[in-house]
């Protein structure tokens, strides 16, 4: 029987549950500790106020099965594989099923639909400018912060990252680099991905080489600035890597082009290796910094694999997602359950796995707590929680809670017609759907098996506790129904030709290291 205890109207449902294990979903996994005693330094009691460098890496569109220790055997990524090896690892981690969303929790600590975002696109993917963001929490401890890539909370000059409590940025516009219809700059179009114009805190501006390439050259230029000023830092290195559409350098395609793959299968599974390539030198070169000893290095990804059915020698394949049901855009599992990585040396226990569930919500708080951070009293309330005892070790019993997803992305007006449609309620043991699926996803963990028949009490409760969340909500979605925005009245796009205009745009690269 699962006792069930009184619902709060805000993300978190708090019920109890026996803590059990989780899905595995790599092959590696069984053969690794999972368990020690105090964290690898037995210096450190406690993480917090510890004031690391935190250097947080998050791809886009790329999912569970997307890495070949997740049990991917077309792809190589030996770099990531290895971090993954040394990580704690958290194996029931969960974001949004789509990117804005994802971000928007991130940087708030709260549901996104709680600070405005319940899209990609037509203005409801800007975070509300009432949110008191991470960054701004960590610039308030006394850190340096710096976002590179991926933005996509709101182009209009007050959502800017550089008006959320960034120091330094380098970011492209919308959603995605290309995306000139909803707002990108406009040379974009014309080749996605490599010599992109970009925007540089206050300046656009023309860049050289592959996008993945130059957000992790940008960062480790930044990087070392701060840590020969010995400042703690926060770096958001935020891909648009590998969304769509799905360009790579021709190095990285070719091996799957050899193999007989179509072009989209190439160019994607050619970023992933790219972005592994990186990672590695990221890693590399923070080892020859002496950086690592007081770093939180993370890797995680934003919402679930995102990709076409792949062809070899024009044969239908369909891609590898570590066995889950569903994939971005999806409230089932693969929608929004996705790897998350973390590795501090020396500090945190290596090859070891926290089966507790966890979300992107967790992450203000976390970051919050490691900076020491005081914070604003008249703030929102943080729907989170932080993950240091987990990441300590502590002999604790970690609260069940129940986590609200919706894919949002209804048409205009059309809200409550599809409060219903691809939604979800998830916690430790249990996921519910559209109100017609349930699953035990500690027995479970690929959704084959509907049992929403055999528990009738429990579906009504999720449903009850849904509807609740649902109502409270409504209210906070401040985006809706705006009017739509014509291609040539984007911020970014109006920006870019004003400044063509008026000086130019001039090249940029970033210094050296």
């Amino acid at each position: 029987m699962i006792r069930i205890i009184k619902l709060t109207i805000v993300l978190i449902l708090f019920c109890t549950c026996a803590k059990t294990k989780s899905a595995v979903f790599s092959p590696e996994s069984s053969s690794l500790e999972t368990t020690v005693n105090l964290t690898a330094n037995k210096k450190v009691k406690t993480l917090k106020g510890s004031r690391p460098n935190i250097i947080f890496v998050m791809t886009d569109d790329q999912g569970m099965g997307d890495l070949s220790c997740m049990g991917n055997e077309i792809l190589n990524t030996p770099n990531i594989d290895d971090f993954y090896r040394k990580s704690t690892r958290f194996t029931q981690y969960l974001v949004s099923p789509t990117c804005a969303p994802s971000r928007a929790a991130i940087m708030s600590g709260r549901h996104p639909f709680h600070v405005g975002v319940t899209h990609t696109i037509l203005q409801r993917e800007r975070m509300a400018l009432d949110a008191y963001t991470l960054p701004q929490t960590l610039q308030s401890a006394g850190y340096q912060t710096a976002l590179f890539g991926k933005w996509h909370l709101g182009d209009e000059e007050a959502y800017l990252p550089q008006s959320r409590g960034f120091d330094e940025v380098l970011m492209h516009g919308a959603g995605g680099i290309g995306q000139v219809k909803l707002g990108d700059f406009p040379p974009n179009a014309d080749n996605p991905y490599f010599d992109n114009i970009l925007l540089h805190n206050d300046k656009i501006v023309q860049t050289k080489g592959f996008c993945t390439d130059l957000f992790f050259e940008t960062a480790l230029s930044w990087i070392k600035e701060q840590l020969d000023k010995n400042e703690p830092f926060f770096t958001f290195l935020s891909l648009n890597a590998p969304h769509g559409p799905f360009f790579a350098p021709k190095e990285y395609k070719k091996r799957f082009l050899d193999q007989g793959y179509d072009e989209k299968t190439a160019g994607r599974y050619g970023m992933i290796e790219n972005i592994d390539d990186n990672f590695g030198r990221m890693m590399t070169q923070l080892e020859k910094w002496n950086a690592l000893k007081n770093t939180l290095v993370i890797f995680t990804t934003d919402n679930g694999m995102s990709m076409p059915p792949m062809l070899l020698n024009g044969e239908k394949i369909i891609p590898y997602n570590a066995g889950m049901k569903g994939r971005k855009n999806s409230p089932f599992e693969g929608g929004n359950h996705v790897p998350f990585f973390c590795y501090w040396k020396g500090v945190l226990t290596e090859g070891r796995d926290i089966n507790e569930l966890a979300a992107h919500l967790d992450l203000y708080p976390t970051f919050a707590d490691l900076a020491g951070a005081k914070l604003p009293k008249n703030m929102n309330q943080f729907e989170g929680r932080s993950l240091l005892p987990l990441l300590e070790n502590q002999k604790i019993k970690w609260e069940d809670r129940s986590l609200f997803v919706h894919c949002g992305r209804w048409k205009a007006k059309s809200m409550e017609e599809e409060k219903y449609n691809k939604f979800a309620v998830r916690n430790q043991k249990w996921r519910y759907v559209n109100n017609k699926f349930l699953f035990d996803i500690e027995n479970d963990p690929f959704e084959k098996q509907n049992i929403i028949n055999q528990y009738p009490k429990l579906a009504d409760h999720f449903k009850e506790s849904f509807d609740i969340w649902w109502n409270a909500a409504v209210p906070l979605m401040v985006n809706e129904n705006l009017p739509r925005v014509k291609p040539n009245d984007y911020p970014l796009v109006k920006r870019y030709y004003k400044q063509l205009e008026e000086e130019g745009i001039a090249n940029w690269a970033p210094k050296k290291y």
